[in-house]
This record gives structure tokens, C-alpha cells and sequence, in this order.
């Protein structure tokens, strides 16, 4: 039902009404001209809390007091499709420049004018806009009230004064973009959305329907990006300046050395000559200054140890003397401590001899007895020991029969040999042959390597671009026992080019898409893969299916031979090498059988080869040609593109030869295993010789031993019989000794004690001398000792203080020589220079020194600079490889999203659409874009969306399309689009009419305003629309006089009562 405005006027009044299923049609006056003096105002609403299913932001009420056309007018929009309709001139824009100037909107965004004093009516001084915002919280109402002879606005929220920076605060808090086409298109900026570049278009989109932290993050790449470029030419230009300061020191120095060596430049001469004492004389003058300071310092140093050494000397000369006193008192101790030794030394002396004396007798004795005891035992053991060779005598066999024995095993001994040489000679052989062989299989095996490298840098190159693709295919080798059937890995990785320059042919004329695929021979092993990457795993793959019927080796349509004469040289077919699966599918679908692969000479005559042939595909030295017969005139169309360059199937694994080494290094491996078992059965039969032979020289050398052995029994038993006889000749009685031993003993122990008794004596009185003695000696060593120490003290003083005058005599003979120097090489450089005793020394002289070290520093902090900056840059890289990741990604998907939103609804009308993230750089942020293609015909290809291409009401489409793609995606609370529709033609526009139905009145999509001054009939509504009508005239009815309910009970009244008449 419709609602009459809030607020009354005699110039203008507005009302809004809900479309119906039996009232689509129904009208409300809208404006009114009258000179009869206007009604009061009601009081101002206060914001309410709206039970409509409003989204957070839309718009609930729009009041406009004395602006463009109105008096004062209040308009109730709904909260899904508005449908502002009015013939031309009636105030529909006037709503529009109503919300944005509301919304803190800038004037010349809306087209019309730069100030906004001129949007006040005409006669008026003042001016009043005032917005109802939808928020869960309640309402927001912002004011603006706008001064025409100020020309500014005083802003308002909620009936409180504020300031247009907390306005805007608040409506972006909102996400509404006023200034976005994306959002806000009024009437004199339809035109322009086309004229939008790639790149306003995608910003236009970020700050639309993007996160909030999309557009922040792609601010922060460009600049990030402005900076690395910065940065980068920071860089090359201290490199390149650093790298002219070190030719230029290089040149500076390489000139100097030339100037010595070439004495013919005169003049050259004459200059060094000249800056050669003075450099002479500088160099002598500061070192002359540095050793008169040194000097100096040593002169110092030379009196303040002077004059420490003289308390030193005061103590030492004390302590001295302390010492010689108690020297005096220990030499007296040490006399009497001598004479009381030396009487207990004799008396110890005499105790000694006695002890001696027994000890010498005890010892005699001991002898004696041993002797005695020995002999017995020798004489035993000789005596067992004839016994024993006797008995070996008889016992020994005939020697006589040996020696046979011994020429048998030395011809035995000999044979072993030789087979043992014959052996080892083997041995040498198999380990040659053995190391031969290894060489041969490290060989192989670096070739098998070097193809798995190349194979690694094609999956290198997917994993960088496809990571999800790589991810599966490990998966994939690590679960290969999970299908029934043949799975091939992704085609870029199977496919192997025959000869790289023909890789672009292959690429261009098969899909990303599909070169990123896994190739199945079964539907189920496909759908397990499918569930467990995609579902379980979540990972974006492709995958396809071989047809049932091999397509590899069908024969092409027409024979090479045929086409050779227009430069073909061969099919796609022919390129490459891949699985069977592999090419079945490629024949099938992509016909590679049939699509031949020219030359430039088939460029030259392409319009012949296109005539005669009749080939539907077929590529040249650098472009594709697509060739198509059109179904209402059978007019051939063809349309050439120019080929990409390669960038995966550059790199070329030959498999075939791959397997041959595989199969080359198997009889390898196995000959290997040959050789090995051969030679550890020589090395075994080796070791078997090698025991034979010990065995047999062992035996040879006990037969020799036993040979002489009798010879030798003999000889020994004689000897020893004679030992035996002179062993019981010697005798001994024990008894006696022993007895004549004790009385001596005893006689000598009577004389010891007494001697005992007098040596105790002395010995205490020695003790108690020492005690005395070694008290002095403790307190002399406490003297001495300081003494050292302070001796020490003073000897390394003085010892310095020797080095250190020393040094002060050396540097002040350097010091005088240097002057005399200084003096001589002054005058010299004076005389050379031609100065006279009150000139001054030429500054250029003075500095000549200088240059080249100057230039040294400078290189070095160059050089410093120039590390500081690739740091810095390194970390600027670093920021946008995090950013990027975070922007880009989301905003693919978000693009795909967009695309699938719009080439949806180009394909329901039959015409064709996509949009895509466009960018010639990757790494420049501020070139990426959104480029919209469209085809409104079949008979054409796609093509950007510009303002020349497409006719106006194409472009009126395109737009149209695209903001209806971001309805649902967009995170703004509403639209407005003011008349896109007037270049549409009917067909369009109703097609375009029942999008915006469909996609505007679905639940929980954003607020949407569509101003038209015209409709087609018969167009579908939907109950969720509201329909506003703006009407003007001089005999419309003033807003307070307008019921909408009493105009509904009369035209029921008139309804019924017509039938009965």
C-alpha cells in the first residue's frame, strides 16, 4: 500500500508506494506548483527503529527542504528494490543529489555543479537535507543545512551539531561509498563507468564489495612497490658512481705511476718536482710533531718515576738493617748448635760403626748359609737334569731316514707357490675388471641423475605456479595402490617435447587448465581422487578422463605429405611424446591429429593455405589461426592471435633413453655381482694356499731341528757332569759359624748402650738450640722478604725508569735530527717553489697528499651506504611478498566470484561475458585491474568494455550486469543507478529489468535504488518492490491534503457501482 510523505508543502510533496500483485499500477501525485503560502512543518521525527528487514546502512527516509525542485518532500524508500519512476524534469535525480550531498557527497561528483550552495531552489537562502540510516542500534539521522550566500553546509546527527569529518566517519563506518560508481552511479556518470580504466574499475570494486583490509593491503603493495623501485635506483646509482670513484682512484693511481715513469713530459716533471719536497717536508713535520710529543710524555713519565723510587729506597735501607742485627743473633745460635752437632755426630758415628760391625757379621753368616743352600740345589736340579737328556738320547729316532722326507715337502712347498702367484694374478684381474665396471655404473648413474634434475625443474616450475597441483601429485606417488587403473600425473609433466622451440605450439593450444590435470582410465579411481584432494584435502585440482577407445595413433584426415607444399612440417601430434592416456585425451579433445604446424613461409600465403585447405586450426612460426564457417552466409571468418611465450615444457626428459640407461645399469649392477662372488672365491682359495704353505715350511723346520738334534743332547750331558763333580767338592759346616757369629755380637751390643746414654743427652740440648735458632731465622725471613719484595719494586722501577729515559734521550735525538730535517727540506722546498722567506706554502701543494685518501673514505662509505640500502631493500621485499599474499588471493577469488555472477547472466541472454584480474607485471601493483569482456553477437569474439567499441546501450548492459554481479557480493548497505536503462533496447531492457527484480528482491541482499522516467509493459514485479511515482504540474494536490486510503475506498466505490448500472 502506498504512504503519503511526512511532510506538506503547496510547491512539491512525494509519496512512496508498494508494488502489489493487483495494483502494479497504482499512482501517487508527486509535485505540485501553487502560490497559496505554505503550511507549517510538523515537528522533526526522532530516529526510529525500523521492524522492516532493512539491511545495517539502508536508507529509511530522505527529507528535502528548498532543494533543486523541492519545497519540502519526504520520501519512504523500502528496504530491497525502489523503483523512483517520473516522466523528464519531474526531481528523480534531485533524490539522487539529495543522498549524496546528505551523505557528505561531494558536489562535482553528481555532474551538475562545484558548489553546493547551487543546489539550494532557486529564491531561497537556505537549503535542508536530512537522511534516516538504518542501524540495529538505532537509527542514524544526519542533517545538512546548506547556506547559499556562505555557501557551506552546518551538519547535524541525530538533531546535534557536528562537523562533516564525524559525518563522514560515521557513514564509512557504514561502508558506503557515495563517490563509488561501483555504488552511487547518478545520471551524468553513467558514461563514465565505461570510460573507467582497468585499474579505477578494480579499485572502484575493492572499496565496494572487498574486506576492509583489501584496499589498505593493495595501498601498501604500491607503496611498498614505489619504494623497492626507489630503492632499486638508489642502488644502481650509488653502484654506478661507486664503481666511476674506484675507476677514477684506479685511473688517478695508474697516472701517477705513469707521470714517475715517463720523463719526458717536462712540464709534468717540473709539477712533481715541485710537490715532492713539500710532500717530503709535511711528512717529516708531523712526524717531528709526534716525536716531540712522545717526548714530552716521556719526560713526565721519566720524573714521576723518579721521584716513587724514593720512599722505596728509605724502607729498604730500614729494613736492612733490622736484618744484619738478626743475622748477628742466628750466626751466634748456628756456632753453638755446630760444636753440640758435632759431639752428637761422633758420639752417632761410633753407634753406627757398631752397628755396622753386627750387621757385617749377621750378613757373613747369611751368606755362608745361602751359599750352602744353593749348592744343594744345584746340585739337584744338574742331577735331574742329566737324567732327563739321557733319557732323550734314547728316546731320539735315526736321523739317517730324514732326509727324503725333506726333499718331499720342499717340491710340495714349491707347487703351492706357484698355484699361489697364479692365484693372485687372477685376483689383480677381477679387482681391474671390478673398477672398470663401478666407473662404468657411477657414469650411468650421473646420467639417470642429470635427467631426474631436469624432471625436478618441471615440477619446480608447477610447484611454484600450481602448488595445489604438486601437493597432489606427491600424494598421488605415495598412494598409488589406492587405484585399479592407469593415473597419469598433471600433462605438463608427462608431456615430453622433442625439441624445445616447439614447446609455444603445444602450450597455446592447450588450456591451463587442463595442461594442470590428472589424466584417469577409470571414472571411480577419478572420483576417489577427487574426494580425497579436493573434499578431505581441500585442495583445487583438475583431472580428466581418456576416452574408452584409444585415440593415440588415429590417423590424421589428410596426409602430411599433402600439406607440406604450404610450409607444414608436421602435426601437434608429432611434437612430443607422452603416455598413452595422455595422448588419447589430447586427440580427442584438443585433435592434435589434425591441427598441422607451419612455418613463416605459411604466414606469407596464409589466405591461400586458409582457401585450399579448409583446416579449422593451424599455427605458423609465431601465431595461431582459428578458421570458422559462418551458419548464414557460409563465409569463412578467421582470426589469428600471436603465440605465447613457453614456460613449461621448455625443459625435455628423454624417457626412452632414461629406461635404456635404467636397463643398462641393471646388467651393470649384475656383472658387478659377478665379478664380486668370482673374486671372493679367489681370495678364499687364496687363503687356503696361503695356510698350505705355512703348513708345509713348519713341518720343513722340525724335520731340520730333529736332524741335529743328538749332536747337541750329547755335548750338554758332558757338561753338566762336570758341573756336578766340582759342585761336591765344595763344602761347608754351618754350626760353628753360627755360634763364633753370636759371641761377637754380643761383646759389640755391651759397648752400644753406653754410648746411646750420651748421645740422648746432646740431643736435648741440640733441640732446644734449634728451637731458638728458627725463631730468629722466621722473624729474619719476614724482614728478607719484604726486603725482596721491595728490592723487586725498586729493580722494575728502575728498570723502567733505565727503558723509559732510554727512550726520552732516543726520541730527543730523533726529535733534533727531524728539526735539522724540517729546516733542510723547508729551504729546499723553498728554493724549489722560488719563495722567499715570508711567503706561504701553496695550498694545492698541501692537499696533493690528501686526494687520494680522501677518495678512499669515500668509496668506503659508498661501499657502507650502499649496504645499508640493500638491506633495506631486502626487507621491503620481504613486506611485499607477505602483503601480496594476503591481497592477492582473496582478491582472485573475489574476482572469480564476479565473473561467475556475470557471465551467468550474459548467458541468459544469450550473449557472452567474463571478467578477470588483468595485469602485463605482476610485480606492479598499481597496473593490476579489472577488465571486463563481452560479446553480444555469436558470430564475434570477446571485447573489452570501452567507450568506443560497443554502442551505448551495450555499454548500458555491461554496466547494468556487472553492478547487478556485485549485488550479492557487496558489502554496501545500497545502490543507486539513475536511468542506465534509456539506451537499452526493449529486449534488453526487460532482460535487464527482470535481473535486477530477481537479484535485488532476494532475502539479505543490500538496498537498491533505480531511477527510470519510463517502463515497458508487461514486466514481471515481485511484492518485495517498492515503487515511488514523481509527478509535477500546477494542479497537483498539496502533500497534507493527500490520503491514499480515501482515494482507495473511491475508486472500490466507482468499481462496484459501475457493473450495476
Amino acid at each position: 500500500m502506498a504512504t503519503p510523505g511526512r511532510k506538506t508543502s503547496t510547491s512539491s510533496s512525494l509519496a512512496s508506494k508498494r508494488a502489489l500483485p493487483r495494483e502494479p499500477s497504482s499512482e501517487v501525485p508527486s509535485k505540485r506548483k501553487s502560490s497559496a503560502p505554505p503550511a507549517p512543518p510538523p515537528p522533526p521525527p526522532l530516529p526510529l527503529q525500523s521492524s522492516r528487514p532493512f539491511v545495517e546502512g539502508s536508507i529509511v527516509r530522505i527529507v528535502m527542504e528548498n532543494f533543486l525542485t523541492y519545497d519540502i518532500c519526504e520520501v519512504s524508500p523500502g528496504p530491497h528494490l525502489n523503483m523512483i519512476i517520473g516522466a523528464n524534469g519531474t526531481g528523480k535525480s534531485s533524490i539522487v543529489c539529495a543522498i549524496c550531498l546528505g551523505l557528505a557527497g561531494k558536489p562535482a561528483f553528481m555532474g551538475r555543479a562545484d558548489k553546493v550552495g547551487f543546489f539550494v531552489k532557486r529564491g531561497c537562502s537556505k537549503g535542508m537535507v536530512e537522511i534516516e540510516l538504518f542501524r540495529t542500534s538505532g537509527n542514524l539521522i544526519i542533517t545538512r543545512e546548506i547556506d547559499v550566500a556562505k555557501n557551506q553546509s552546518s551538519w547535524f546527527i541525530n538533531k546535534k551539531s557536528t562537523t562533516q569529518k564525524v559525518v563522514e566517519e560515521q557513514v564509512a563506518a557504514l561502508n558506503i561509498q557515495v563517490g563509488n560508481l561501483c555504488q552511487f552511479l547518478p545520471q551524468d556518470k553513467v558514461g563514465e563507468f565505461a570510460k573507467l580504466s582497468k585499474i579505477e574499475l578494480l579499485e572502484a570494486t575493492e572499496k565496494s564489495i572487498g574486506p576492509p583490509e583489501m584496499h589498505r593491503y593493495h595501498c601498501e603493495l604500491k607503496n611498498f612497490r614505489e619504494k623497492e623501485k626507489q630503492l632499486e635506483t638508489s642502488c644502481k646509482e650509488k653502484t654506478e658512481y661507486l664503481e666511476k670513484m674506484i675507476q677514477r682512484n684506479e685511473r688517478y693511481k695508474q697516472d701517477v705511476e705513469r707521470f714517475y715513469e715517463r720523463k719526458r713530459h717536462l712540464d709534468l716533471i717540473e709539477m712533481l718536482e715541485a710537490k715532492r719536497p713539500w710532500v717530503e717536508y709535511e711528512n717529516v713535520r708531523q712526524e717531528y710533531e709526534e716525536v716531540k710529543l712522545a717526548r714530552d710524555r716521556v719526560k713526565e713519565e721519566v720524573r714521576k718515576l723518579k721521584e716513587g723510587q724514593i720512599p722505596m729506597t728509605r724502607r729498604i735501607e730500614e729494613i736492612e738493617r733490622q736484618r744484619h742485627i738478626l743475622e748477628a743473633r742466628i750466626k751466634e745460635k748456628a756456632t753453638d748448635i755446630k760444636e753440640t752437632s758435632q759431639k752428637c755426630k761422633q758420639k752417632q758415628d761410633i753407634i753406627e760403626r757398631k752397628d755396622k760391625q753386627i750387621e757385617e757379621l749377621q750378613q757373613a753368616l747369611t751368606v755362608k748359609q745361602n751359599e750352602e743352600h744353593d749348592r744343594q740345589r744345584r746340585i739337584s736340579n744338574t742331577r735331574k737334569m742329566i737324567e732327563d737328556l739321557q733319557n732323550e738320547l734314547k728316546t731320539s729316532e735315526n736321523c739317517e731316514n730324514l732326509q727324503p722326507q725333506i726333499d718331499a715337502i720342499t717340491n710340495d712347498l714349491r707347487r703351492v707357490q706357484d698355484e699361489k702367484a697364479l692365484c693372485e694374478g687372477e685376483v689383480i684381474d677381477k679387482r681391474g675388471e671390478k673398477e672398470s665396471l663401478e666407473k662404468e655404473r657411477k657414469s650411468v648413474g650421473d646420467n639417470i641423475v642429470r635427467f631426474d634434475s631436469l624432471m625436478n625443474q618441471k615440477e619446480d616450475k608447477l610447484r611454484q605456479r600450481f602448488r595445489d597441483t604438486y601437493d597432489a601429485v606427491l600424494w598421488l606417488r605415495s598412494n598409488r595402490d589406492k587405484f585399479k587403473q592407469r593415473v597419469c600425473e598433471p600433462i605438463m609433466l608427462t608431456i615430453n617435447m622433442k625439441d624445445n622451440k616447439n614447446a609455444k605450439y603445444i602450450e597455446n593450444h592447450i588450456s591451463s587448465n587442463d595442461l594442470r590435470a590428472f589424466v584417469f582410465e577409470s571414472q571411480e579411481d577419478m572420483e576417489v581422487f577427487l574426494k580425497e584432494i579436493r573434499d578431505n584435502k581441500k585442495l583445487r585440482v583438475n583431472a580428466v578422463i581418456a576416452p574408452e577407445s584409444s585415440y593415440a595413433d588415429k590417423a590424421p584426415s589428410r596426409s602430411l605429405n599433402e600439406l607440406k607444399q604450404y610450409g607444414f612440417f608436421s602435426y601437434l601430434r608429432e611434437l612430443f611424446d607422452a603416455p598413452d592416456p595422455v595422448m588419447s585425451f589430447l586427440c580427442c579433445h584438443y585433435h592434435i591429429h589434425e591441427v598441422p604446424v607451419g612455418t613463416e613461409r605459411t604466414r606469407e600465403r596464409i589466405e591461400r593455405v586458409i582457401k585450399e585447405t579448409r583446416l579449422k586450426q593451424m599455427y605458423t612460426a609465431e601465431e595461431k589461426y582459428v578458421v570458422k564457417t559462418s551458419f548464414y552466409s557460409d563465409k569463412v571468418i578467421s582470426s589469428n592471435t600471436s603465440l605465447k611465450v613457453a614456460q613449461f615444457l621448455t625443459v625435455t626428459v628423454d624417457l626412452e633413453q632414461r629406461r635404456h640407461l635404467e636397463e643398462q645399469l641393471k646388467e651393470i649392477n649384475r656383472k658387478l655381482q659377478a665379478v664380486e662372488a668370482g673374486l671372493i672365491a679367489l681370495c678364499e682359495r687364496n687363503r687356503h694356499l696361503e695356510h698350505k704353505d705355512n703348513e708345509l715350511r713348519q713341518k720343513k723346520k722340525e724335520l731340520l731341528e730333529r736332524k741335529t738334534k743328538k749332536r747337541q743332547l750329547e755335548q750338554k750331558i758332558s757338561s753338566k757332569l762336570g758341573s756336578l763333580k766340582l759342585m761336591e767338592q765344595d763344602t761347608c759346616n754351618l754350626e760353628e759359624e753360627e755360634r763364633k757369629a753370636s759371641t761377637k755380637i754380643r761383646e759389640i751390643n755391651i759397648q752400644k748402650a753406653k754410648l746411646v746414654t750420651e748421645l740422648t743427652n746432646f740431643v736435648k740440648i741440640c733441640t732446644s738450640l734449634h728451637i731458638q735458632k728458627v725463631d730468629l731465622i722466621l722473624q729474619n725471613t719476614t724482614v728478607i722478604s719484604e726486603k725482596n719484595k721491595l728490592e723487586s719494586d725498586y729493580m722494575a722501577a728502575s728498570s723502567q725508569l733505565r727503558v723509559t729515559e732510554q727512550h726520552f734521550i732516543e726520541l730527543d735525538e730523533s726529535r733534533q735530527r727531524l728539526l735539522q730535517k724540517c729546516k733542510e727540506l723547508m729551504k729546499r722546498a723553498r728554493q724549489v717553489c722560488n719563495l722567499g722567506a715570508e711567503q706561504t706554502v701553496p695550498q694545492e701543494y698541501q692537499t696533493v697528499v690528501e686526494e687520494y685518501t680522501k677518495r678512499e673514505e669515500e668509496i668506503e662509505q659508498l661501499t657502507e651506504e650502499l649496504k645499508i640500502k640493500k638491506v633495506e631493500l631486502d626487507k621491503y621485499r620481504e613486506n611485499i611478498s607477505q602483503v601480496k599474499e594476503r591481497w592477492l588471493n582473496p582478491l582472485k577469488e573475489l574476482v572469480e566470484k564476479i565473473n561467475e555472477k556475470f557471465s551467468n547472466f550474459f548467458s541468459s541472454m544469450q550473449c557472452a561475458g567474463e571478467v578477470d584480474l588483468h595485469t602485463e607485471n605482476e610485480e606492479d601493483y598499481d597496473k593490476y585491474g579489472i577488465r571486463i569482456r563481452v560479446k553480444f553477437r555469436s558470430s564475434t569474439q570477446l571485447h573489452e568494455l570501452t567507450p568506443h567499441h560497443q554502442s551505448g546501450g551495450e555499454r548500458s548492459v555491461s554496466t547494468m550486469l556487472y553492478l547487478m554481479a556485485l549485488q550479492e557480493l557487496n558489502r554496501c548497505p545500497f545502490r543507486v543507478v539513475d536511468e542506465i536503462n534509456q539506451g537499452m533496447d526493449p529486449i534488453n531492457e526487460r532482460r535487464v529489468f527482470e535481473m535486477v527484480v530477481n537479484t535485488a528482491c532476494k532475502e539479505n541482499t543490500s538496498q537498491y535504488f533505480f531511477i527510470t522516467p519510463k517502463l515497458l509493459q508487461n514486466l514481471p514485479y515481485s511484492e518485495k518492490m517498492t515503487v515511488l511515482f514523481v509527478y509535477n504540474g500546477p494542479h497537483m494536490l498539496e502533500p497534507n491534503r493527500w490520503n491514499l486510503k480515501a482515494f482507495q475506498r473511491r475508486r472500490r466505490r466507482i468499481t462496484f457501482t459501475q457493473p450495476s448500472q
